[in-house]
């Protein structure tokens, strides 16, 4: 039984389309993330407030994406693509959750005293 929901699950998963990724798509991510990260960098550097940056860098990214969006959607009359916001909000969440574990952390370390004898 094991097997043959093993072969189904695989069969079905071959047929959809939806996996795709654009190159656009793509873009949108890496510049989601890049205006993440420095936003991440700028205010954890001003503030010391890991809360405080990632609110700020995520929220950045996002509006970076949204505001975009309109311009391509309502100023210059092409389309409002929900998958390129989606691309760049993620692309920021991504840079915020990464760096929001990884920055920050200090190892302390233990000095051990230890004597010279001659």
């Amino acid at each position: 039984m094991k097997h043959l929901i093993v072969v189904f699950a695989l069969f079905f998963t071959s047929l959809c389309s939806a996996q795709f990724i654009s190159d656009d798509d793509k873009l949108h991510f890496g510049a989601g993330f890049l205006i993440s990260g420095g936003t991440y960098s700028i205010v954890y550097a001003k503030t010391k407030n890991k809360k405080k940056a990632f609110w700020y860098s995520f929220a950045a990214s996002t509006l970076a994406g949204l505001s975009k969006e309109i311009y391509d959607g309502y100023i210059i009359e092409g389309r409002f693509d929900t998958g390129e916001l989606v691309a760049t909000t993620l692309g920021g969440l991504t840079a915020s959750t990464t760096l929001e574990i990884f920055v920050g952390k200090k190892k302390s370390k233990k000095r051990r005293n230890i004597a010279l004898v001659n």
